[in-house]
């Protein structure tokens, strides 16, 4: 079931998913699937400001981080591992030992997934996984024709995918990876809950066709009508591709009357 809330603008959105993290957080020791990315980085500040207000209980948290590119340095700044320690793991105390990422610099790239894959498992799980999606459609860097099944994995970002993430290497294009690491569509759907997050008129494609198409790998965010719990906030220009009448049975459509309030 997807239940797909649109909420007026992004800072509305920003607030919902903490919510939505902070209730799981809450509850005790927990794993968490971080993404990376300007939607989930409003969610971390909201995070990072509860937590200086009222501490909660990060500590006993684990993180398995989403993706990682291949090829950047240890400690690049653009390196996913440094990005999420940056953006939220540093800032709420979660032990750097218990933030995992896909190892990129392993010999044996293949080997390496499914090490991932089964370190996951031996955590017992992702119970709540956070997720961006691409104006292609991409969750992850699961670019369209990756399999609804697969594991993690090496992945060959499109030019479309490198263009976009550009703005995070000062606008140079040639200076984004041509690869990554990344979950498969498969280990994100072993998660307990997905959240996905998505602003911005650029990511109204991708929601419309969330919310009308079946799961298809041409575009991979569709693979989410194969979960049994999706929660999706999305404001009103990621929205605006949304017709209502082309709406699947398995998709909740829900307009707020009230806006959520930083807690």
């Amino acid at each position: 079931m997807i239940e797909l809330h649109v909420l007026p603008d992004p800072e509305s959105v920003g607030l919902a998913a903490a919510d939505a993290i902070d209730e799981v957080v809450r509850g005790g020791p927990c794993v968490l699937g971080l993404a990376t990315g300007s939607s989930p980085d409003r969610v971390y500040d909201e995070l990072a400001r509860r937590h200086l207000a009222q501490p909660r209980p990060w500590a006993s948290s684990r993180v398995f981080i989403l993706d990682e590119y291949v090829g950047l340095p240890a400690g690049h700044p653009e390196r996913y591992a440094t990005v999420i320690r940056r953006a939220i793991t540093d800032r709420v105390g979660i032990p750097s030992e218990r933030v995992h990422a896909p190892d990129v610099d392993a010999d044996d790239l293949v080997v390496a997934g499914a090490r991932y894959d089964a370190d996951i498992a031996a955590a017992g799980g992702v119970d709540l996984q956070l997720l961006g999606v691409g104006a292609n459609g991409h969750i992850a860097f699961n670019e369209p024709g990756a399999p609804l099944d697969g594991g993690t994995h090496l992945a060959q970002l499109t030019a479309r995918t490198r263009q976009d993430n550009a703005r995070f290497f000062d606008g140079d294009v040639q200076a984004v990876p041509r690869t990554a690491m990344t979950q498969g569509i498969g280990t994100i759907l072993r998660s307990r809950r997905a959240l996905l997050v998505a602003t911005g008129e650029a990511k109204a494609e991708a929601v419309a066709a969330l919310a009308s198409r079946d799961a298809t790998s041409a575009v991979p965010v569709t693979a989410l009508h194969r979960h049994d719990s999706v929660l999706v906030l999305v404001d009103e220009a990621a929205a605006s591709g949304l017709d209502a009448s082309a709406v699947l049975p398995d998709v909740r459509l829900v307009r707020p009357t009230r806006v959520p309030a930083g807690r």
